[in-house]
């Protein structure tokens, strides 16, 4: 895969940074990109892809940044705004549909680990340590918005911050982590009709309900609802698929802590993922 995979990594990381050559520099932000997704690809430490004879015989040539260069780069607003366009020129290729999901994928460490950032919450099997990826997907198979937060963090609280960075104009289906009010309204104002079953059966209660929720309530007894719900679990097979490829998002190494550090190695592998489907996408065609 990785023959197929890495040439388009190369070609679309030197579309997006023409022009993007910060002054005073002996490596381009290009260079700091290829060669941090290089390591990401290969789930090896940034220190490895600087060592040439860790490439190709083709790029050994070229010179490559040290660690300590890597390191100083990643974090400049240069090299995060070069990631993000690559996002962006990626996103565009997939198209929109009429229907996304919320949900959070949760990203463990070790119980042990000293990570300042890491905290303790609701994992797969109950309790663990680490962070989560939240996400809105497109049915069309790329993430609208995303974020890397410590684990504790509520799924709802997040879902507000990204519907604000998400393109309306959809049904959004969650599962009931996202039953509330304030976050029906939040959705609705970006154009998003949330659909989320409620976390509890009976009563509505005497505090505010938001219209938009109440209609969702309605919806989900009718059959479209039904069928609605039955698509979310389609995120899951999303996350399946982030995770089912080399160079995919596995679980965290022991080198990828702290919360800059882990959210920046999840955009590489969500920028591999889309080269990827992709790649899947114009051979099925």
């Amino acid at each position: 895969m990785e023959s197929e995979l890495w040439p388009r990594v190369y070609q679309i990381v030197m579309d997006a940074g023409k022009g993007r050559r910060p002054k005073r520099v002996q490596h381009s932000d290009v260079v700091i990109v290829l060669t941090y997704l290089w390591a990401v690809l290969h789930d090896r430490p940034v220190s490895w892809a600087c060592r040439p004879r860790n490439w190709p015989a083709a790029a050994r040539r070229t010179p490559r940044p040290s660690p300590a260069t890597m390191s100083r780069r990643l974090r400049r607003a240069s090299v995060k705004a070069l990631m993000r366009a690559i996002e962006r020129r990626l996103r565009a290729r997939f198209g929109r549909s009429w229907c996304k999901w919320i949900d959070a994928k949760p990203l463990p460490v070790g119980a042990a680990s000293k990570d300042p950032h890491a905290r303790a919450g609701y994992g797969v099997r109950g309790m663990a340590k680490g962070y989560k990826l939240y996400a809105i997907c497109d049915a069309r198979g790329a993430l609208d918005a995303w974020e890397v937060l410590p684990m504790n963090i509520a799924e709802k609280r997040v879902a507000r911050h990204l519907v604000r960075h998400a393109e309306g104009e959809a049904y959004l289906v969650g599962d009931a982590q996202y039953d509330s009010s304030p976050l029906y309204d939040a959705a609705a104002r970006r154009g998003f009709r949330l659909v989320a079953p409620r976390q509890q059966e009976g009563g509505l209660g005497h505090h505010y309900q938001s219209p938009h929720r109440l209609r969702a309530i309605e919806l989900l007894a009718r059959p479209f609802g039904k069928a609605l719900m039955h698509q979310r679990y389609d995120i899951d097979r999303f996350f399946g698929t982030l995770t089912s490829f080399g160079g995919g998002l596995a679980p965290l190494p022991n080198w990828v802590r702290t919360l800059p550090r882990v959210r920046l190695w999840v955009q590489g592998k969500i920028i591999l993922n889309m080269i990827r489907t992709l790649i899947h996408d114009a051979k099925a065609a």
